[in-house]
């Protein structure tokens, strides 16, 4: 007789936002390989939601692109919908998109005082805003069933601050809040909200500031574990969220950050 893992996946349909590459497209794939019935692949470019999808899809794992904005209400509305067409249920969603959007961070950025008010929009819309938007049509779906899951991938810049990241910082903490909050709400309807908080994962968009190994080196002098996290380091504290062996955790926020910043 075998037992069934109490961290399988199975009959679950699971939705990663920004999952064309890094840490998104490291949750999709574990997700996958979990035993999740299908695996939903966003991302702001098709063609990386598609290439993700393809490539579950050629390992006999189920897959489905959708390509949208997460700043964009309707955008995420039309989302939501596809996957209901198809799937018919939503257990699990991964509130992964973030930055500014889909382009890169800069090495440096300007002091908050020295910023637009305009600047500071991407930031928040995509980090604090787009987890709101999808949160809203996903919430009805999770409700329907005891295995509900959202999980927000946030910053330990929202936990410590970080210099020259003043509107990141704010944006990934409010998610946080919002995502306590809606622990409070949801967990009537036994679904589960937490966020995992970051530090510096080895990713297409930390590959220009890490250029310097003399700054690199100062970096990771911060670090228990001296070394970058992998997008693999993530997956795993993911999948352990989506499944049944963290059915009684919720409104907590798990770091995963080589000891860059410790818990209380």
């Amino acid at each position: 007789m075998t037992c069934k893992s109490p961290f399988s996946l199975e009959g679950r349909v699971v939705l990663v936002t920004g999952a064309g590459q890094g840490v998104g497209r490291a949750i999709a794939t574990a997700m996958a390989e979990g035993g999740a019935r299908a695996v939903v692949v966003n991302d702001f470019f098709q063609e990386r939601a598609e290439a993700v999808a393809a490539e579950l899809s050629a390992r006999g794992l189920e897959a489905m692109a959708a390509q949208a904005d997460v700043t964009s209400p309707t955008s995420v509305d039309a989302m939501m919908a596809a996957v209901r067409a198809r799937y018919g249920a939503l257990h699990v969603l991964v509130n992964n998109a973030g930055n500014a959007g889909p382009g890169l961070i800069p090495a440096e950025l300007p002091k908050f005082w020295e910023m637009d008010p305009a600047d500071w929009q991407p930031w928040l819309a995509t980090n604090l805003i787009g987890v709101m938007n999808c949160c809203r049509p996903a919430a009805p779906l999770l409700m329907q069933h005891d295995q509900g899951r959202i999980i927000t991938v946030i910053s330990d810049a929202a936990r410590v601050g970080e210099p020259g990241y003043a509107v990141y910082s704010g944006a990934k903490a409010g998610a946080a809040g919002f995502m306590r909050a809606m622990a409070k709400e949801m967990g009537r309807y036994m679904t589960t909200v937490n966020c995992i908080s970051l530090a510096s994962i080895e990713t297409p968009g930390l590959a220009e500031r890490n250029s310097d190994p003399e700054r690199v080196k100062k970096k990771l002098a911060r670090y228990v574990i001296r070394r970058q996290g992998k997008p693999s380091d993530v997956a795993g504290a993911a999948v352990f969220l989506a499944s049944e062996a963290g059915a009684w955790i919720t409104g907590q926020t798990l770091s995963v950050n080589g000891g860059y910043a410790f818990n209380l």
